[in-house]
């Protein structure tokens, strides 16, 4: 119902979908029909900004945080190459993320994920050579 309320595009519902508040992780199928659409200028855009949206959540919404990062993960690697470049030139928007705290009503401290999620990603971008090396595996197993 968000979706049509906010007239998001194809792209933003993807992304959406792939980072919701579901208890499982988005399908790769879904991840890689967003890594093509990276190579598209306006579906680019659109599902940066809505990853730079989700990566702001907190709280209750931990899910949407680890989702997005674990989209951009899988984007940095199979995507465009200007999606490693964005991330880089807003690596601390990541960076900061490796304080997430976030308790559930459980006890169970669900922000663990985020903050070894983002310390992982942070590493990758960091590191120009690991990230060519990933990307080039990323291609080859695409190929298949």
């Amino acid at each position: 119902m968000k979706n049509i309320v906010n007239n998001y595009s194809e792209a933003e519902i993807k992304v959406r979908e792939a980072t919701s508040n579901d208890p499982w992780g988005p399908s790769s199928s879904l991840m890689t029909e967003i890594a093509d659409l990276t190579y598209n200028v306006v579906a680019f855009s659109e599902i940066m900004s809505m990853i730079w949206k989700r990566l702001n959540d907190h709280g209750k919404n931990w899910r949407h945080v680890y989702k997005a990062l674990t989209l951009l993960d899988y984007l940095i690697k199979t995507g465009s190459e200007r999606v490693a470049q964005q991330c880089k030139e807003n690596i601390f928007a990541i960076q900061t993320l490796k304080d997430f705290q976030y308790i559930d009503r459980d006890g169970k401290d669900q922000g663990i994920n985020v903050r070894e999620k983002s310390k992982q990603l942070v590493s990758l971008l960091k590191d120009d050579e690991r990230l060519k090396t990933e990307r080039a595996q990323a291609l080859k197993t695409k190929e298949r």
